[in-house]
């Protein structure tokens, strides 16, 4: 993991250097500039525009007495999206402004939660006890298991 983010931290830089100077070179400074500005703009107000929807679905499923999962890894994933939409850059807009786009972020979410569901066991005490005794170890998958208890007023 250490690796990756060392690899992450070196490359992105590199990446968006490269796509400032020869996108620079090709229209200019000023332009260049200015799709900087602009993107941040538009980034920080569509950030703040889905922030809000996710939160407001958020209360609603909450208020319906419903598990809002759904709502709370949209929330994570515009969090994301707000924060490579602040590191200026072309590669960092782009992958901030497809996590702002509902039908891409719907995708990232199906594979967050599947990844989640490896990583995360609910376990509700008022359940019966299952008939099969729980595995020993993590589930299938690398890493540590995070045991949730559902309790219930």
């Amino acid at each position: 993991m250490f690796l990756r983010l060392l690899l992450l931290f070196i490359f992105v830089p590199l990446a968006e250097l490269y796509l400032f100077m020869h996108l620079g070179t090709r229209i200019g400074l000023g332009p260049t500039l200015s799709i900087i500005v602009i993107t941040g703009v538009l980034g920080a107000w569509l950030t703040k525009a889905q922030g809000t929807r996710a939160f407001t679905r958020f209360q609603q499923a909450s208020a319906e007495g419903r598990l809002p999962h759904r709502e709370v890894l949209d929330g994570l994933l515009i969090l994301l999206a707000g924060a490579v939409l602040l590191t200026p850059g072309f590669l960092t807009d782009t992958v901030g402004f497809l996590l702002l786009l509902p039908p891409c972020r719907a995708m990232i979410r199906v594979r967050l939660a599947a990844y989640l569901k490896t990583k995360i066991r609910i376990v509700d005490p008022m359940a019966a006890p299952s008939p099969e005794p729980a595995p020993a170890g993590p589930p299938a998958g690398k890493g540590k298991v995070i045991d949730v208890e559902v309790v219930s007023e």
